[in-house]
């Protein structure tokens, strides 16, 4: 019996049910931009106004080139945003490692307290918020909303770390002597995020970054910046109120030019970057030509492999939420389900940008080139017929695109998820418990996430999240990813009137 493994080519996309009426319609730019309307008067309740400041070190700025957040539901302008200038990053980086010498010598547990705030206040906004991600992103609103939860839950989860950060006292082999590691912030920690999650990931890494004793230097997206302007808002609330430096939570809004110089800046001990596979290769060299450290989230390439003993129950829903909602049986089911996906009471998402819409068909073409049948079309697309080894099967084109492979054994299909350049998540549908641990085990997937009767997407803050081979080895959010934003020291502490040489060597 053959059986199949759907390929989930992108990330991050979203169902939409009941979709708000802004995303009903689809007209060209308009001169008028939303926040002056109406119906979005609710974008001032989290202080946007119709151009706003995108540089942020405690005083608001922003000298450089105006840039239009747009609605890619509809390409109607939301707001404007004053980017940052290279003048105003070195200025910004001033004011932050000025700002860490204070936030360094406050007590871990008093840093998490004031992380505690931040979610306490994020969740007061959570709903309004989570409408911005939606507007300006192009994601569901109840995954908008979701995504700000995330935010929340790694505050909860770094408050906690925060009592609990340290290392081992490890057994010395020498009389009257004491072996400990000792665990200190690595100083500024410097987040490039993705516009597929504008909120979350930022998250991830700010609440950690501060509970660990860094401050932190933020640079979204430039086709998010309304989202990352009204989360910073927030969070400099929160500073303000406790009579701390703004500059612990920096943020400067640009382009590449902004990007490059805080990856080549050796005052930012911690480069976190998120994106795709080509960007973070450059992001990548330029930190390790200075000897920096890295944390790299780079691209995926999500495998669901479905045995023949599969629930079918779950396979479905599995399949469709992970291929469309993260832009990744009967195969007819899956069909029925994508068409009801396009039925006018049941909408989704839109593409984020037009160079996405672009790619999508170019990926289609491309797939049709290489030997694949389009056999349902529209967005989102299924395709068979393609061979494992397709060169489009193995490349990320981050649209809603499910490639599907018909195997024939166990290693085949394993063989298949392992040879993608990309790590990142992968899954299996099976009740054989054998199976499972193989699976799981030396010779089974090699991503950095593996699941069994789930699907690849949504994935819990408690663990680590991240990938391996080209997805770039990174860690954030759970687990012991609180390491990535310290710097370990081993201490040895002599407390005897000796002084032996380990290894029992002598010099008489």
């Amino acid at each position: 019996m053959q059986r199949f493994i759907p390929l989930t080519i992108a990330r991050h996309w979203a169902i939409r049910k009941k979709l708000p009426s802004l995303c009903h319609r689809q007209v060209a730019a308009m001169s008028t931009l939303l926040i002056n309307q109406s119906k979005y008067s609710w974008l001032k309740e989290l202080g946007l106004q119709e151009e706003n400041d995108g540089v942020y070190n405690g005083t608001w700025g922003g000298k450089g080139e105006v840039i239009t957040s747009h609605c890619p539901a509809n390409n109607e302008p939301i707001a404007r945003v004053r980017q940052a200038t290279l003048a105003e990053y070195e200025e910004t980086v001033q004011k932050a490692k000025e700002a860490w010498k204070v936030w360094a010598d406050i007590p871990a547990p008093k840093r998490g307290e004031i992380v505690r705030q931040i979610g306490d206040a994020l969740r007061k906004k959570i709903k309004v918020l989570g409408s911005l991600v939606s507007l300006e992103m192009g994601k569901i609103y109840v995954e908008g909303v979701g995504e700000v939860q995330e935010y929340v839950d790694v505050c909860d989860y770094a408050v906690g770390l925060s009592r609990m950060i340290g290392g081992p006292i490890l057994p010395s082999e020498r009389p009257g002597h004491a072996l400990i590691e000792q665990w200190n912030p690595v100083g500024l920690v410097g987040v490039i995020t993705a516009f597929n999650f504008p909120v979350a990931v930022y998250g991830w890494n700010n609440a950690l970054a501060l509970v660990c004793g860094n401050v932190c230097l933020w640079k979204g997206a430039p086709t998010t910046p309304l989202t990352s302007v009204a989360v910073t808002k927030i969070v400099a609330e929160v500073l303000e109120q406790n009579d701390l430096p703004g500059a612990i939570c920096s943020m400067t809004c640009g382009g590449a030019d902004i990007g490059s110089a805080l990856a080549k800046d050796e005052r930012v001990d911690l480069v976190s970057f998120t994106g795709s596979t080509n960007v973070g290769k450059m992001v990548s060299l330029m930190v390790q030509e200075r000897f920096g450290r890295q944390l790299l989230e780079l691209g995926g390439n999500n495998a669901i492999i479905v045995f023949e003993d599969a629930d079918l129950d779950l396979v479905v829903p599995g399949t469709v939420f992970a291929a469309p909602w993260t832009q990744s049986p009967g195969l007819r089911a899956v069909f029925t389900a994508y068409k009801q996906m396009l039925d006018p009471s049941t909408l989704y998402g839109p593409l984020h940008t037009r160079q996405a819409v672009e790619q999508y068909k170019a990926a289609i073409e491309s797939a049709k080139q290489q030997g694949g049948t389009v056999v349902y079309g529209g967005q989102p697309t299924i395709v068979t017929g393609l061979a494992h080894d397709a060169a489009i099967v193995h490349t990320e084109t981050f649209v809603p695109i499910l490639y599907v492979l018909k195997f024939k054994t166990e290693d085949e299909a394993f063989s298949w998820n392992n040879e993608v350049k990309q790590g990142l998540s992968s899954s299996i549908f099976t009740k054989d418990l054998g199976r499972v641990f193989r699976w799981l085990g030396p010779k089974g997937s090699d991503c950095g996430i593996v699941n069994v009767n789930i699907p690849t997407s949504g994935a819990e803050i408690g663990g680590a999240f991240g990938g391996e081979k080209h997805t770039g080895g990174g860690r954030e959010s759970g687990s012991d990813s609180w390491k990535q934003y310290m710097r370990r020291s081993t201490c040895t502490i002599n407390y005897s009137k000796d002084l032996p040489l380990a290894q029992g060597i002598k010099f008489e």
